[in-house]
């Protein structure tokens, strides 16, 4: 049996699959029978815990991950948590009931907002089902241990869990959701961890089942014959070589620069050391969350200028806000909505709260007054010209004189020409790009498989831009997660794409894989992946090459 999900990577493993045990159940909503005080203590101690858990976790993690559960580890502590569990305790729930709630609150939030940060959801749910589990006084789900290497299987797996990884045991990783921006995917790839998330069917995967893990075609197959493991190997071995760090280039020496997709200012120094050549990608949404109102100019212009001081003389891509839909941020205005992936997020929200969008690019402007930087602003979701227009026409006003879009949504590709014609650059999300194209919701396990910009309707779509590109003399970037991977940036470089933007571990595989091949073999090849009627067709045209 072959189950297709998305790789991370190009390894190849076999071996045994050993399953994460099932999460807690929801706590139910009976009310508590003893004084607020006592209950509202054993929450907050068990927050507490929690807290001191994850520090310690984080010590022996190390890295990105590191970072990630130090966030947690304050968010545990957060005191507009512990008034939200405060307050619902006095209205009567358990403790267990008010941390369950108080964490879903803030976790439909990210859900809602869609993209990236919906993906971060999964963190808070681990952080809720750590908490419970020491208000319970039971063991947290975790990790088995046992004596042999196996290969585990989890419906996801949080950050916490990969602080007490033993690499020695762990051979690969299937995770049923997640996707190639979770942070089961940036970890796997910081470790060298073969992995393939979003795979159907991942959960009728039977402990001590043989499978092999193919994360470069995103395969996993179970009972493989001996004959399929040595082709997969044979594969992984002609891609084995690593060419130095240096600028991203093909093997005629056409420069395809590299950038860094970041979120924090404080992941620019690991960046660099990759040998990112720039920022392709910076969300803004964290400096906005966990905040009744938006950030002042000042603060902005503080968090922007460190940004813009670690990339001296480099591009440097800033995404405006990207939030909105069913329960957005408190100081944006907009109402529940019933499908809020299809609602008023992105630029459509920042239009409803213009002036937010006016200080974040005020702040951006005196930021790079100050900086030798090359600042790049884009706005996201946007589905047309006079869209383009509108976002274009306010940089201006704020003397930012390289102002862009990017391309998530089909109708932008359908008009790329119109929208390069305004627009200084596009770059092209292909997370999005693949969920709307498809209709299939990113985050949803059932159609998971759906999610592939291997697809040929989304490679159609990417080539539309690429020509509007060329046609204008305009950059067409990538900054979808789709740009790391190594065997579909040949693709993306074929079909008219001129820098990929990635989490910095991925830079050095996409380097190595550019060096095979020339312009002409990368189109060559986009033209075949075009001609496919699947995904998995598509695929193959790279992996038979």
């Amino acid at each position: 049996m072959r189950l297709q999900g998305v790789g991370v990577g190009r390894g190849v493993v076999t071996g045994p699959v050993l399953r994460m045990p099932e999460p807690l159940p929801e706590p139910s909503d009976s009310p508590r029978t003893v004084s607020a005080d006592e209950e509202y203590e054993r929450a907050a101690a068990a927050l507490r815990a929690t807290a001191l858990d994850l520090t310690e976790r984080a010590d022996r993690l190390g890295g990105e991950g590191k970072d990630v559960l130090e966030a947690q580890a304050l968010m545990a502590q957060d005191p507009t948590l512990l008034e939200d569990v405060r307050a619902r305790i006095d209205a009567s729930k358990t403790a267990e009931r008010a941390v369950f709630e108080a964490f879903n609150t803030f976790q439909q939030m990210l859900l809602s907002m869609g993209g990236y940060m919906a993906e971060r959801a999964s963190d808070l749910g681990d952080l809720s089902q750590r908490a419970i589990a020491h208000v319970r006084g039971v063991p947290m789900p975790e990790v088995p241990q046992v004596d042999y290497p196996f290969i585990l299987v989890a419906r996801d797996l949080a950050v916490a869990d990969t602080a007490d990884l033993d690499l020695t045991k762990v051979l690969g990783l299937i995770t049923a959701g997640g996707g190639p921006t979770s942070h089961t995917a940036i970890l796997a790839r910081s470790k060298s961890i073969v992995a393939v998330v979003g795979v159907a069917g991942a959960a009728d995967l039977d402990d001590g089942v043989r499978v092999l893990v193919d994360a470069g075609e995103g395969v996993v197959t179970t009972n493989p014959s001996e004959k399929a493991i040595e082709a997969a190997q044979r594969r992984l071995n002609r891609r084995r070589l690593k060419v130095p760090i240096g600028p991203g280039c093909l093997a005629d020496d056409v420069a395809i620069p590299l950038l860094a997709n970041l979120e924090r200012v404080e992941d620019a120094e690991r960046a660099r050391e990759l040998g990112a050549e720039g920022v392709g990608l910076f969300r803004t949404e964290f400096l906005f969350l966990g905040s009744e109102v938006a950030p002042s100019r000042e603060r902005q212009h503080e968090h922007y200028a460190r940004l813009l001081r670690a990339f001296p003389g480099q591009k440097v891509v800033v995404r405006t806000l990207d939030a909105g839909a069913d329960k957005p941020l408190p100081f944006l205005r907009g109402g529940p909505e019933t499908n809020p992936a299809l609602g008023l997020r992105g630029i459509r929200a920042m239009r409803d709260n213009e002036q937010i969008l006016r200080d974040q690019l005020a702040a951006l402007a005196l930021a790079a007054a100050e900086s030798s930087a090359e600042l790049w602003v884009m706005a996201p979701m946007i589905a047309d010209a006079a869209e383009t227009a509108y976002f274009v026409t306010l940089a201006r006003e704020y003397d930012l004189p390289v102002a862009g879009v990017m391309a998530e949504v089909p109708s932008s590709a359908l008009l790329a020409a119109q929208i390069l014609g305004i627009a200084d650059f596009v770059s092209i999300g292909t997370n999005d790009l693949t969920q709307y194209t498809l209709a299939a919701d990113r985050l949803l396990g059932t159609v998971a498989h759906y999610q592939d910009p291997w697809h040929p309707a989304v490679l159609r779509l990417i080539k539309m831009l690429g020509d509007a590109g060329a046609q204008s003399g305009r950059s067409v970037g990538v900054c979808g997660e789709a740009a790391a991977d190594p065997l579909l940036a040949v693709i993306l470089v074929g079909l008219g794409v001129t820098s990929l933007s990635m989490t910095p571990e991925a830079m050095a595989d996409v380097r190595t894989e550019l060096r095979q091949h020339t312009l002409e073999h990368a189109r060559a090849l986009a033209v075949r992946a075009l001609a496919a009627s699947t995904a998995g067709e598509a695929r193959a045209v790279m992996l038979e090459s």
